[in-house]
């Protein structure tokens, strides 16, 4: 493996878990907003964000690297909750709830954690490839 091949390594690697930072970034707001009502009645409430990924081509590296294209919005709809008292609450008295799953936000959240720490592992080998390497050029 040359030295520019292990510089692209991490490049890649480092990319990667700038994506997935992002992922977790999103993935927190909207478990924090998973309860977050419209403040006038019959109003809309938070609505779920998400992240989609593209490849974008490092002429530097020779490498093509993941990058957050856009985060959106989950145009899902809304679950209506009767709560008649609730100061959001339409006419008939129901809320609409926020299109938060957490069960999906927690294996969103997993799946994140997984693929910062498989980019982490390819970054600490591919350090211990190039120390290996200067060691031997020195010896």
């Amino acid at each position: 493996m040359s030295i520019d091949n292990l510089a692209a390594s991490f490049g890649i690697a480092a990319s990667g878990m700038k994506a997935q930072t992002t992922r977790l970034r999103v993935v927190a707001e909207n478990m924090a907003n998973a309860n977050s009502t419209s403040e006038v009645a019959g109003g809309d409430p938070y609505r779920r964000k998400t992240v989609v990924f593209s490849s974008a081509l490092d002429r530097a590296l020779k490498a093509d690297l993941v990058a957050v294209k856009r985060v959106g919005r989950d145009m899902g709809d809304f679950t209506l909750e009767y709560n008649p008292g609730h100061p959001a609450a339409d006419g008939n008295g129901y809320v609409k709830m926020p299109n938060v799953n957490s069960l999906v936000e927690a294996m969103d959240m997993r799946e994140a954690g997984r693929s910062y720490d498989a980019n982490l592992n390819v970054m600490q080998q591919a350090r211990s490839m190039l120390g290996r390497t200067i060691d031997m050029l020195r010896g």
